[in-house]
């Protein structure tokens, strides 16, 4: 497995790591078993992944459990990464967001207990909260470095100006190591201003989503449907209506022709979809979610295919034929 540096750090990671927002199992995006769950991360443990990635609101804290259980006394040999910041209620939906010191405080401590940890190598403000002054969380953030709770921090769905005024408040002893963000074939939103400002900071990109939700998985037919809860019963992704009625048809379209794509080239339409989200040098780790080992095992070889300038231009241009794409980032 490749492995790659977080800017200037002492911080390097396999180059595909493992999301866990899918096996909450509260229903919010998917359901997924338990024990199968622990077995794709010692799977992934096994295959070489060094950087796992959860939070405290993927199902109200449980896949912080599981994942800590799963470690055990692996957890040393990895890099681990949570986020804090939202109020949710026991199903892990998302009531308001809160980067005050007190609720960021009782966030990281939370976490270590679910964890069954000392300390984090990442904790990340999950969503800006427009309602805290940047100066205040990126010192309570800092806090934390010192305190040795995490040994270092980041910030998730940040636009430029926030991860700006992130940079602007932090003291030189505590650089801000991430900004942690949805990219992929269908959304290229962040490229336009996040990319280029974390490139000249030394700030590296975790890239969530980057096999679009199980639409670039090659698990969408025509006839997919999604629980009620389920949060991409809306058909929006993100701020981007890729699902929707009138769209999903059409971006179907897409990854056919994809698939086609990957076949001619000798292999997978997700190992080409991470892949190209690996080519971009703004990018750490791709992160991906994986519910059982067999999930994991069309992520794990990513980093074997490598894309050529005409490749790159050929996605481009199948691109081209995606519907529902808007160019605001989420906020």
């Amino acid at each position: 497995m490749e492995q790659r540096r977080f800017g200037a750090t002492d911080l390097i990671v396999s180059a595909v790591g493992f999301g866990t927002w899918p096996i909450g199992n509260t229903g919010n995006y998917g359901r997924s078993d338990d024990d199968e769950a622990m077995n794709a991360v010692r799977a992934a443990l096994d295959a070489g992944v060094t950087c796992f990635d959860t939070a405290a609101n993927y199902g109200g804290g449980h896949s912080e459990e599981l994942l800590g259980t799963a470690l055990g006394a692996r957890r040393r040999d990895i890099v681990l990464v949570t986020k804090g910041g939202i109020v949710f209620d026991p199903a892990g939906k998302t009531i308001r967001r809160d980067s005050g010191r007190e609720h960021l405080t009782w966030c990281i401590e939370s976490s270590l207990a679910r964890l069954g940890t000392e300390y984090l190598d990442l904790f990340l403000i999950h969503w800006p909260d427009t309602g805290t002054p940047m100066a205040e969380a990126m010192e309570t953030m800092a806090g934390f470095v010192r305190a040795g709770k995490t040994r270092y921090i980041g910030v998730s769905n940040f636009n430029a100006a926030q991860v700006q005024e992130c940079l602007d408040a932090l003291p030189d002893d505590v650089p801000l190591v991430t900004e942690q963000v949805g990219y992929n074939l269908f959304d290229r939103r962040w490229e336009r201003e996040v990319f280029p400002l974390c490139g000249r900071n030394n700030v590296g990109i975790m890239a969530y989503g980057p096999l679009a939700h199980g639409l670039l998985a090659g698990a969408y037919t025509k006839d997919s449907t999604f629980e009620a809860a389920d949060w991409r019963a809306s058909g929006n992704v993100f701020g981007q209506p890729l699902l929707a009625p009138g769209n999903f048809g059409r971006n179907l379209a897409v990854v056919d022709a994809l698939t086609a794509m990957a076949t001619r080239h000798g292999t997978t339409l997700p190992q080409l979809a991470l892949a190209w989200v690996l080519a971009n040098r703004a990018v750490t780790v791709a992160l991906v979610g994986a519910r059982t080992p067999a999930e994991l095992e069309a992520a794990i070889a990513t980093t074997n295919t490598v894309l050529s300038p005409e490749m790159i231009a050929e996605l481009d241009t199948i691109m081209e034929g995606a519907a529902g794409q808007t160019t605001a980032v989420p906020g």
